[in-house]
């Protein structure tokens, strides 16, 4: 949703949303005048509200009630008024380091404690994926041409399994296809060229590989390769452990939001009977990280695809053995949950994990 907002409407919309997660009450002109310093009158402040509530970010519960954020007010509030808590990451560093002494903890009371931890100082639910193996390695790759637009796709793994897709080639520029035989000269060619720079890396790895060494004139398969890669590995990868540690849920499932038994039952079910839906959604690999940042992914709300936890806030972030994702780590709260403090908790808690497994 783009809005574009004026420093005023900003800092009104911040002041809300703040305000709220604190109390859980909806939000009045006259609460933010007398709470934060806005340097405007209430009568501008009761305007910006109601522009805010017209384009979406903020709606009123009950007619007479004031205002509470929408979940493109959270994702707003999230995405350009906020940054991460230092002092809060910080503190999560130092709680696992003094906490988790790495040479005397198993694996699983390693991420247990960590689990543990997070809980308590993010106030939701906790919920750490135990480590997959990288993958297995490839062996060789083929590229088939099976008849006119359509290609298959043939991985070979070192314990010689083998995995296979029908691709369809998307058209060139100018709608110009060469003729058979020139297209298997350069499936030929590219396949070469492929098996000579990934034989030996995971199937965990091939969605984030640099395609740009490719010759200029196979430049047409970078895009096409990258997708199809990354679609061979999201069909095939099943995980070999796919339990999540859950820690925290009786103290968040004290907030207001989950007063309602059946929504409760929800959220139970799918935390304990449903992990794999769960694992498959906070293992979700990000996008390239920012050099020196932790990547961490924010779900708000509608933008849960699972349905019983569609009204709550995902966040979460893959931890690493080297470059290559082979954990996550996530809390679940309330859309209303106190996002500076919960992705500083993710953030921090997902470096330290990296660090432990590399």
């Amino acid at each position: 949703m783009q809005v574009q907002l004026t420093n005023r409407q900003q800092h009104i919309l911040w002041a809300t949303v703040r305000h709220y997660i604190a109390t859980a009450e909806p939000v009045g002109s006259k609460t933010l005048l007398e709470e934060y310093n806005l340097g405007v009158s209430s009568a501008t402040i009761r305007n910006v509200m109601g522009m805010l509530e017209k384009v979406g970010l903020l709606y009123q519960p009950h007619t007479s009630a004031g205002r509470i954020p929408s979940d493109s007010g959270y994702r707003i509030y999230v995405d350009q008024l906020i940054t991460p808590s230092e002092v809060l990451s910080l503190q999560v560093e130092q709680a696992l380091q003094k906490r988790l002494k790495l040479e005397d903890w198993s694996l699983e009371a390693l991420l247990h404690g960590a689990a543990q931890i997070l809980s308590t100082l993010s106030g939701c639910v906790t919920l750490i994926t135990m480590p997959q193996n990288s993958g297995a390695m490839l062996r060789h790759l083929q590229m088939v041409q099976i008849e006119a637009g359509k290609v298959m796709l043939i991985v070979v793994t070192d314990g010689y399994e083998t995995h296979s897709m029908l691709l369809d080639v998307p058209a060139r520029d100018g709608g110009n296809q060469p003729d058979v035989e020139v297209i298997d000269r350069e499936l030929q060619i590219v396949s070469n060229f492929l098996n000579s720079h990934l034989r030996g890396k995971s199937l965990l790895e091939l969605a984030n590989l640099d395609w740009t060494e490719l010759d200029r004139e196979f430049q047409y398969y970078g895009e096409f390769l990258k997708t199809s890669l990354a679609e061979i590995n999201r069909r095939n990868f099943t995980p070999a452990n796919a339990q999540i540690m859950v820690r925290g849920v009786s103290e968040v499932l004290r907030q207001p939001e989950f007063s309602q038994l059946q929504q409760v039952q929800t959220i139970i079910h799918l935390l304990e009977e449903e992990q794999e839906q769960l694992w498959r959604l906070i293992f979700e690999e990000p996008e390239a990280e920012e050099a020196g940042k932790q990547k961490v992914t924010v779900r708000i709300g509608a933008e849960n695809p699972l349905e019983p936890i569609r009204t709550c806030s995902l966040i979460s972030s893959t931890y690493r053995r080297g470059s290559v994702a082979v954990g996550s780590v996530g809390v679940l709260g309330p859309t209303r949950l106190d996002y500076e403090n919960a992705i500083a908790v993710v953030a921090a808690a997902a470096e330290y994990l990296s660090e432990a497994f590399s």
